[in-house]
């Protein structure tokens, strides 16, 4: 009897010990404040954490200024709109990424780049005045993570001093921890990833090129990018962080995961199959943080649905496996 005495504090000891994944879903901005309607279906899901996304636009990958925080846009995207909805989630005991993030309408971020050093100066006072900005809305908020930036590969790589600087300025801003937010095949070129708390990558890795594949083909496929992003979580000693996952309900969901404008035939099971492999290859490693589905809207009731190929899982069979993994490993 002892000795199952013993035998059971240890376990107990042991599991309370592990520290809890980040098991998250984006939600995306609307034109209305966050209310509790808008939580319940989130506390179903069994998600701890949220990410809220406040957009900057450019024009194009050359332009310098940033258009951001302005009452043409809607209101969760805008400073009362963030302080909101964070305000709300922590009453619901969920903790809140802050994912700044610039949009350009017919470009990809990742190749931002200037023309000049002038407009690269100009860019670079423009993203900072942007970010802190957010910054400081983390920290008044007590919001526990914030994103520095989400796949701007091009101007990481040509100006790193500026985003070792950066980095300085926002940890005299902000106390919390922070993460970055690299696409899947570029996150082992960032400098910084040493001065951050999490290794972000966006993963939309392609894995099978078949139209409804396996979990275990899925799993297998995985095993090529598993390794490249383990070795680099010890070699820096970082936790790894999925600041982005998640794959579209149609046929050939994994063969380019990135590619929203493809053809669209719907594919529940494939959507399904995707998620059930990626929480098998990675929520159980002890180097791996958790991650962010893309994407949740809030008018639950009107979204998603058996008729939908977009991302999101609601009102579809692929959120009784979000259900089902995020209450494992909260």
């Amino acid at each position: 009897m002892k000795n199952l005495f013993y035998l059971a504090f240890f376990l107990f000891s042991f599991c309370s010990s592990q520290e809890s994944k980040i098991n998250g879903i984006s939600f995306v901005a609307s034109n209305s404040l966050t209310s509790e309607k808008e939580i319940e279906p989130i506390l179903h899901s069994n998600a701890n954490w949220v990410t809220l996304m406040p957009f900057a636009f450019m024009k194009t990958i050359n332009d310098t200024t940033l258009f951001y925080n302005s009452n043409r846009q809607w209101i969760g995207e805008r400073k009362e709109g963030i302080e909101h909805s964070a305000n709300q989630f922590k009453k619901n005991k969920i903790s809140v990424m802050l994912k700044p993030q610039i949009w350009i309408p017919n470009g990809f971020t990742g190749h931002i780049k200037m023309n000049s050093e002038q407009e690269w100066i100009s860019l670079e006072k423009n993203y900072e005045k942007f970010i802190l900005l957010y910054a400081q809305i983390a920290e008044e908020q007590q919001i526990e993570l914030l994103c520095i930036g989400t796949e701007l590969n091009t101007f990481v790589i040509n100006r790193p001093e500026y985003w070792h600087q950066l980095i300085v300025k926002i940890k005299a801003l902000y106390k919390g921890k922070l993460t970055y937010a690299e696409n899947w095949d570029t996150f082992e070129t960032v400098s910084f990833f040493k001065n951050i708390d999490y290794i972000g990558i966006d993963a939309y890795f392609p894995l099978s090129k078949e139209k409804t594949p396996s979990i275990s083909e899925i799993e297998q496929q995985w095993m090529q990018h598993k390794n490249k992003i383990e070795n680099l979580a010890k070699e820096l000693n970082k936790k790894v962080l999925f600041t982005e996952f998640g794959y579209q309900s149609i046929d050939y969901t994994t063969k380019e995961p990135w590619d929203f404008s493809q053809k669209k035939t719907l594919n529940l099971k494939a959507q399904s199959n995707a998620l059930q492999a990626l929480f098998n290859t990675f929520w159980k490693e002890d180097w791996f943080a958790g991650g962010f589905l893309w994407k949740w809207f809030d008018d639950y009731e009107n979204v998603g649905g058996l008729e939908d190929t977009d991302y999101t899982v609601q009102n579809k069979p692929a959120f009784q496996i979000i259900q089902n993994e995020y209450k494992k490993m909260r």
